[in-house]
């Protein structure tokens, strides 16, 4: 992937005699100067934050313990420190803008005991990471850190759910808890990205990049108003469970990973934010990760899926047994097809999972006649997989499903977070770029920017998605729905899996496994396919929903699902949300709301001097009684014109703005 990279060399020092003093401090400074850490490197090593002059947090000792004994961190000595900038033009195919300016003032301190510290801040917070330079292979124990407040501080906790017998199996779809750290709970795992509240303004939040051969960042709450991080350990023993084949730990060992001598730990990041519109177009962790392996990106297609599971294959009015068969998908496909939609994905069932057998399907689905089927549709398939059950065939998988056409796998069930199963996911990833195949994984754990190394990862699920709303009689999407895009959002792309049409008042709604609904309005399903990132997003609704609201369906299906530029252009964590997107000369604003009903003003100046027309979907004005009560509006606008948009409880919009 081409890039202009510019690094200008700002200073390089030696210290005396190649050791430093007991105790030596640094500074980095971001590039407008107003974050600054203090970095103390004597019998441990520690930084303090702060921005304009006003302390943030500091850390607890950096330190990775060694299976030998050896822990890099405590006392250990310095023996060079180098200090430069890097300022960069990313290409970010299929992202939320089309190109990121990178820029970034580094510190690079290499110790004398085989392993470096690398620290970089930009303007939107800052990170650090261990390097190790060792001669032989290590096995890491632990790796130490942790943030300390100087008082109590509010904080949007997603903890993982269940009480499973292993504390570390998760689907990482979890709502927030939003508590003091004093009211934390201490035993239970919290999934990142996570926020802190620092005042009134500003907020920080926790985040990682680049985990390539690593467990991923969890963290708990501790004493004195602190957060430690955790490691999944490294699985001594798994077992295939009888019904999926699904691949589980049964015990674990004393350490977190195993790794060359000479490697680069995941980038611990720390996002500064001085307004909450900020947090869903914070780039820190795509700009982290490693450059994209694949050189040539044009095969990989983004859009949207026709989905059978949300909707239980809820087809009605045809002449045929609906069910997981050739002539239901036939139809699925057609209806892509007239719709101009680009995949249908074959979810559960299609195979037999409990067989753990990904190459044969079952006697009602016949795999070529549906890939032929499709071709001529202009239609992909993508077939649901079990991810250890992919990754024990992956070479014969991908060349013999590739070869009849089809287009990806939506890679499901991985549900662990550890270092063997981060390695799976890349060993899948470049197989299937090797073989021009998509992938959208579930069952993970957040991206932290392998959508960057890998772009043919078009979407991942670790989100509190509207599968949910068929099962947990207690889940608040609409709160979710509000809060997710300035904290999950941030690590990149979600599969949310919307698009329903039937929708709730939130005194309305009930759980139906086989007949699902939404909760919110109409206009709020709308709005989740502008303010949301998903470069392959779904319609999880059935074709006969959408055939009935043929409307709704056009307009969904008019809106991209990766952009040129992106802005916030409202929005208060766990209130509201209004962004605006711009794909070629079109603009896209789509906002969402909590059950408090609120008018928005939006003010187009943004736009560029022209006269355009606006399709508006928003809710209806009985739509606080009846969800699915929306309202379109086609207007001419020009840059001067400003929007009043009343959102109703649980409500949003859509604007569609073409010249």
């Amino acid at each position: 992937m081409k890039k202009l990279l510019l690094v200008v060399l700002l200073s390089f020092f030696a210290l005396q005699n190649g050791y430093a003093s007991n105790e030596k401090d640094y500074r980095l400074l971001s590039p407008d100067r107003k974050i600054v850490l203090e970095i103390s490197v004597g019998n441990k090593i520690t930084f303090k934050a702060t921005m304009d002059n006003k302390e943030l947090f500091s850390s607890l000792p950096l330190s990775v313990e060694i299976s030998s004994g050896k822990v890099f961190g405590i006392n250990s000595k310095a023996v060079t420190v180098k200090s430069y900038s890097k300022a960069e033009s990313i290409e970010s195919p299929f992202y939320r803008f089309k190109s990121i300016k990178s820029e970034y003032n580094l510190l690079d301190i290499k110790f004398k005991d085989d392993f470096g510290l690398l620290f970089a801040s930009s303007n939107e917070g800052f990170a650090y990471r261990f390097y190790l330079t060792s001669k032989e292979d290590l096995i890491i124990v632990n790796e130490n850190s942790g943030v300390k407040f100087s008082s109590d501080r509010l904080a949007y906790l997603p903890y993982v759910r269940g009480a499973k017998a292993n504390k570390f199996q998760s689907s990482f779809q979890s709502q927030y808890d939003v508590v003091n750290l004093s009211k934390g709970d201490t035993s239970k795992i919290i999934i990142t990205p996570l926020t802190i509240v620092i005042d009134e303004y500003t907020k920080l939040t926790l985040a990682e990049s680049n985990v390539v051969s690593y467990p991923g960042l969890l963290y708990k709450v501790s004493e004195n108003f602190t957060l430690k991080p955790i490691f999944t350990p490294y699985p001594a023993e798994t077992y295939n469970h009888e019904k999926r084949k699904q691949e589980m730990v049964k015990s674990f060992e004393n350490y977190i990973a195993k790794t060359s001598g000479k490697s680069d730990l995941p980038w611990r990041i720390f996002v500064i934010s001085t307004s909450d519109t900020q947090l869903p177009v914070n780039n820190m962790v795509y700009e982290l990760a490693d450059n994209s392996r694949i050189d040539d990106h044009s095969w990989i297609k983004p859009g949207k899926i026709a989905w059978d599971w949300w909707n239980d294959w809820g087809i009605t009015g045809v002449d045929f047994k609906v069910g997981i068969n050739n002539q239901t998908y036939k139809y699925f496909i057609d209806f892509a097809s007239k719709n101009n939609i680009e995949y249908v994905v074959l979810d559960e069932g299609w195979s037999l999972p409990s067989k753990g057998d990904i190459m044969s399907s079952i006697p009602e689905i016949d795999i070529d006649l549906l890939a032929r089927y499709a071709r001529e549709k202009n239609v992909g398939l993508i077939l649901w997989v079990v991810g250890n059950v992919l990754d024990s065939k992956l070479e014969e998988a991908c060349k013999f499903y590739s070869k009849k056409g089809i287009k990806g796998f939506k890679v499901d069930f991985f549900d662990r977070d550890d270092q063997p199963v981060k390695e799976r996911i890349i060993r899948i990833a470049q197989k299937c770029a090797d073989y021009k195949l998509v992938l959208d994984l579930h069952g993970v754990n957040r991206p932290a920017g392998i959508n960057r190394t890998f772009p043919n990862i078009l979407n991942l699920e670790g989100v509190f998605g509207l599968e949910e709303l068929k099962w947990d009689a207690n889940a608040d999407m609409v709160q979710y729905d509000v809060t997710a895009p300035f904290i999950r959002m941030l690590a990149g792309p979600f599969d949310y899996t919307q698009g329903a049409m039937t929708n709730a008042t939130k005194k309305d709604f009930r759980v139906i496994y086989s007949n699902p609904m939404s909760q919110g309005t109409r206009a709020h399903q709308f709005g989740t396919y502008i303010v949301f990132d998903s470069p392959l997003v779904t319609l999880c609704d059935a074709p006969s929903a959408y055939i009935k609201e043929q409307e709704s369906a056009d307009f969904i299906v008019s809106i991209p699902t990766y952009f040129d530029f992106t802005r916030v252009l409202e929005g208060k964590i766990g209130e509201y949300i209004v962004t605006a997107r711009k794909r070629g000369d079109n603009w896209y604003i789509g906002g969402l709301n909590n059950w408090t009903a609120r008018t928005i003003k939006v003010d187009l100046s943004f736009l560029g001097e022209g006269n355009y027309r606006a399709t508006i979907m928003k809710d209806g004005l009985n739509a606080n009684k009846r969800a699915q009560d929306y309202k379109k509006e086609v207007i001419d606008i020009t840059t001067s014109s400003v929007f009043e948009i009343p959102m109703a409880q649980g409500g949003g919009f859509a604007i569609k703005i073409e010249l």
